[in-house]
């Protein structure tokens, strides 16, 4: 069954056309309608000549909407070449399911009604996710299409995990509380630490940690998620490229006062302008992490920060898992930044944590696919550096889900 699978970002449009079976991606790619010299797009597809193929280039200034029309087009031509299987199924990535929606659902009428309603907890991601959305219901009225939550694997926390010391009624009435983001990439890389250990996802405490400009820490008991570090927002947790993570929110009503900042205006410097760019000047952790070595102070404190608070949720996570059996890293900075994982692991042998120094250095992202231990040979934690796929692991679900209906219909 070939999944068209479509992960809208605030800036950004990733597609693939997988086989959900196989996972084979007969063509991917991405466009990008922001960044300092305008849009890029870059595409990779099988040819009918058995070769993968790929464009790229820039594409100036363009809207939001017109990511979408791009990739058709490239979509368009592929077929029109022999080289695009027929599309079974449309999956989209959609940020925020709230409290409604544990897991991928048909995006029928009563869905559609109800996904609106989730726009105020996740304005620059859940809009555009049903912007594409309706576009491809207009484009493809015939094929199914499934939508499938960030949020959903966080499902499990129990309630000591996701409620928030604040007035009842602010959850009761408004559903205040921690949901947590990241979740297809962690429910990707845990049941790739599984299969990789040769062990049942229930036999496993796991600490998962997708680290990219944004970052999240999840701890996973017999395939469960039992706590998260991101919150009710995208904002709470490990320090980011430019998210403050956790902070006393009375500090940032202080500085709030004291700057005459409006709500909006806190808001922005605590989503875009904090972080490590805050504190350094710049959110690329490549660019930091050079500075650093050379010498330059404010840089070095942004890594040591970065990689504390990761250490420090690794702490807080194992005692809440009660014992830890592997620590996952993921994603930009944890896949390519072997830096930051020997940081973000030292000093953490009383857990049975030992980094193998070689391991470390040679594992790195661009060998997308594999896995790479990174533990040294007597480390009573396996560390393991697993690439995400958020699209494949939507395409799974879609498969999944649409194999269930159909299983259902007799």
């Amino acid at each position: 069954m070939n999944i068209l699978v479509l992960n809208v970002g605030s800036s950004s449009l990733k597609y693939g056309l997988i086989d959900s079976v196989t996972g084979l991606a007969r063509c991917q790619g991405i466009v990008e309608h922001s960044g300092p010299g305008g849009g890029r797009e870059s595409h990779q597809w099988r040819g009918s000549d058995g070769l993968v193929h790929q464009r790229e280039g820039g594409l100036g200034a363009i809207h939001q909407g017109a990511a979408l029309e791009i990739v058709q087009r490239h979509l368009d031509t592929l077929a029109r070449q022999g080289n695009l299987p027929a599309i079974a199924a449309i999956g989209h990535r959609v940020v925020h399911g709230g409290e409604a929606f544990a897991g991928p659902v048909l995006l029928d009428a009563q869905v559609l009604t109800a996904l609106p309603q989730l726009n105020p907890l996740a304005p620059l991601h859940n809009p555009p996710a049903l912007a594409v959305i309706g576009a491809c219901r207009a484009r493809y009225p015939a094929l199914p299409q499934v939508a499938v939550f960030d949020t959903a694997f966080h499902h499990s926390l129990p309630p000591r995990a996701y409620r928030y010391g604040v007035p009842d009624p602010w959850y009761v009435e408004h559903r205040v509380r921690r949901y947590g983001f990241h979740g297809i990439s962690h429910r990707h890389v845990a049941g790739r630490a599984a299969d990789h250990l040769a062990r049942p996802p229930r036999s496993l405490k796991l600490i998962t940690l997708h680290l990219g400009n944004g970052a999240s820490a999840a701890a996973i008991d017999g395939g469960l998620c039992i706590d998260t570090s991101m919150g009710m927002t995208p904002l709470e947790g490990l320090l980011m490229g430019a998210r403050s993570g956790d902070l006393d929110v009375a500090a940032a009503l202080y500085a709030g006062r004291k700057l005459g900042l409006t709500m909006a205006e806190l808001e922005r410097q605590l989503t875009r302008d904090s972080g490590v760019k805050g504190l350094c000047g710049t959110s690329d952790m490549r660019q930091v992490i050079e500075r650093s070595q050379g010498g330059d102070e404010a840089a070095e404190l942004a890594l040591d920060i970065y990689c504390y608070r990761i250490r420090k949720y690794i702490g807080a996570y194992s005692a809440a898992l009660g014992g830890l059996d592997a620590l996952v890293f993921t994603a930009g900075i944890g896949e390519n930044a072997p830096e930051v994982r020997a940081l973000a692991c030292a000093g953490l042998e009383f857990l049975g944590v030992r980094i193998d120094p070689a391991r470390n250095a040679a594992a790195r992202g661009e060998t997308r696919g594999e896995i790479s231990n990174i533990h040294g040979d007597g480390s009573g934690v396996s560390v393991l550096v697993i690439p995400t796929n958020e699209e494949l692991e939507i395409a799974r679900q879609v498969g999944a889900l649409l194999a269930e209906v159909a299983g259902s219909l007799g």
